[in-house]
């Protein structure tokens, strides 16, 4: 018996930050039939012709619901993940779909091969987990960076988001989640404690000199496993005013302090506070991957790639990935069966043409180390 059409994707949490992002994208795919989804009947953000169906992602009866709208692909945008469980997955490959979701959350990612590998090889679908900045992204851009090199020794990330870039709810739920909490990185060959918005250190990068902090992602798994001669992978976020970032720091330090404090209820407020830098903000957010490794004489170099984006674009980003993945199934490219995180699943050129397309520069710089 024939399984649904690929071309019907139906995106789960369509009306968020990233979701109404990715539908506004595939709408205009005409070799693609978007569903907009999410908990409430209504429209996309930007894209009021396309209706929402409603589906509730975490309610009962979510197979059943998926089976009789018959997707080829569900991509799940319900964060934050933090927290989150397989459900929604499971859900998915029992309605005969593949899978992809956008999640940031680290043991989500870690957790997420184990779990669902049997569902996705019975159902004969993929399951992807991690179809955003982090791991599809920055894994692209560290293959990118290690052609050719005899080894790598350090891999470090940095997100500078533009002040003015919108700011969701399921992302300031994810930041606060690890504010002030400890977790495990990979440095200097062992697995150390850092905690979550501390390990404060000063950036350069092409938007400008930054203060950034620790988070904790998936990347920091990841990264040690793929490469395993590496010994130093760091992951840091520079928001653009330092204010802001010592503001956290503080309120990072005084969690770790006082684990009880409820932090994540005041996600919300002092977002809006931040909005007060509105009016002096730059125009521009970036990233930032370097690798240091060996050339195949044995010198030692520093490779850097720099991606600059206009504020106001640089939340498409983290929806590039599953853009990409939906157009590629669309276009008869079905992946195997299973389930993995998406490491390696796109090359870095394939990010390029949707950089121009939201005038993002990027760049990669080498010298000796």
């Amino acid at each position: 018996m024939p399984g649904p059409c690929v071309t019907r994707v139906l995106v789960l949490g369509a009306t968020g930050n990233f979701g109404a992002r990715i539908v506004r994208a595939l709408v205009a795919e005409p070799s693609i039939d978007v569903l907009a989804a999410a908990r409430r009947a209504g429209c996309v953000p930007g894209a009021a012709a396309v209706p929402v169906v409603p589906v509730d992602a975490m309610g009962e009866g979510l197979a059943a619901r998926l089976t009789a709208l018959a997707p080829g692909l569900v991509i799940h945008c319900a964060g934050p993940f933090q927290g989150q469980d397989y459900r929604v997955a499971r859900a998915v490959l029992a309605a005969g779909a593949h899978y992809v979701d956008l999640a940031d959350g680290r043991a989500f990612v870690a957790g997420f091969p184990a779990a669902l590998e049997a569902d996705a090889r019975a159902a004969g679908r993929a399951a992807l987990v991690g179809a955003s900045t982090l791991p599809a992204l920055s894994s692209a851009v560290v293959s990118r960076l290690a052609t050719g090199l005899a080894g790598i020794e350090t891999i470090e990330s940095v997100i500078a988001p533009g002040q003015l870039a919108p700011r969701g709810r399921a992302t300031l739920a994810a930041v606060f989640s690890y504010l002030g909490r400890d977790f495990r990185v990979w440095r200097d060959g062992a697995w150390r404690r850092s905690w979550g918005w501390m390990d404060l250190r000063r950036v350069s990068l092409d938007v400008g000199p930054r203060l950034a902090a620790a988070c904790d992602v998936p990347d920091l798994d990841l990264f040690p496993a793929r490469y395993p001669g590496v010994r130093t992978v760091a992951f840091h976020a520079a928001l653009e005013f330092g204010v802001q970032q010592l503001a956290l720091w503080l309120l990072a330090a005084l969690r770790r302090a006082i684990p009880a404090v409820p932090a994540d209820r005041w996600a919300a407020g002092l977002d809006r506070v931040a909005g007060a830098f509105d009016g002096i903000a730059g125009p521009f957010g970036g990233m930032a991957v370097s690798v240091v490794g060996r050339r195949a004489d044995g010198t030692r170099v520093r490779r850097a790639w720099q991606l600059t984006a206009p504020a106001l674009h640089g939340p498409e980003v983290p929806g590039l990935a599953a853009t990409l993945l939906a157009r590629r199934l669309a276009g008869g490219e079905v992946p195997a069966a299973g389930a993995r995180a998406c490491i390696d699943v796109l090359p870095l050129a394939a990010f390029e043409a949707e950089f121009a397309r939201w005038q993002m520069r990027t760049r990669i710089a080498e010298t000796d180390a």
